[in-house]
């Protein structure tokens, strides 16, 4: 069974480059554009990881992730935080919600989020 991840971020054009290299890598992939789908598909798909961006209409990602971790649904879900925030703007609760980790999108070339997704599933 292919591993699953969900993309949860509202920018199209970052959540469609991801899911094309992730799609061409052999991973299921499914997308939300905002935080209160992305809870939904994340409720329904239950996947391996989730790429979440942090400021999103509707809902964040650390109420996101806040909701996530007080569930069965999301409690032991891996999940990789997206951002173009600068450290100081990242919320304080999120390093204590239990992230593998929090990336700056303009730091990193969709190859390397592959690469770093692929060692914290392995």
């Amino acid at each position: 069974m292919a591993t699953k991840i969900a993309i949860v971020e509202d920018d199209q054009t970052i959540s469609q480059m991801y899911r094309f290299k992730f799609e061409a890598e052999g991973y299921k992939v499914e997308t939300a554009e905002n935080g209160k789908l992305g809870i939904e598909l994340i409720k329904s798909l239950h996947p391996d990881i989730v790429l979440l961006d942090l400021m999103m209409p509707v809902m964040t990602g650390d109420q996101v992730l806040t909701e996530m971790r007080g569930s069965d649904w999301g409690k032991d879900t891996k999940v990789i935080i997206l951002t173009n925030m600068g450290e100081q703007e990242i919320p304080d609760n999120i390093k204590n919600l239990g992230v593998e980790a929090v990336i700056l999108k303009a730091d990193m070339t969709p190859r390397q989020v592959f690469e770093l997704v692929k060692k914290h599933l392995s």
